[in-house]
């Protein structure tokens, strides 16, 4: 009797664990914008070492370079955007390339 009575309770609240998590994954969905509406987006990445990269992000009408290490992120550039982000990635791996060399 005893076993049936943990069990029980064992599946209640496991039951209420998924509904909760259930609930929280929908209520996100609706807190979340739509990509149109974010004003912060990375729109290409190249990795220029075994822990460095650099990443291209658009803020609001802005374009920022940003060189990433483990302990650092630094802006390296700014410039107003223009165009598609795939106009980008052949410019950021050159870019790349080109600092790779230098080291």
């Amino acid at each position: 009797m005893e076993f049936l009575r943990v069990f029980g309770s064992l599946v209640l609240v496991f039951g209420l664990l998924g509904g909760l998590l259930w609930g929280l994954k929908r209520l996100q969905l609706r807190i979340q914008p739509g990509q149109a509406g974010r004003r912060l987006q990375v729109l290409e990445t190249a990795g220029v070492g075994p822990r460095q990269k650099l990443a291209l992000v658009r803020v609001g009408s802005h374009e920022v370079l940003v060189g990433i290490s483990p302990g650092h992120m630094s802006a390296l550039g700014q410039w107003p955007a223009e165009g598609q982000a795939s106009d980008h990635g052949e410019a950021l791996r050159a870019l790349a390339q080109e600092l790779r060399h230098d080291q």
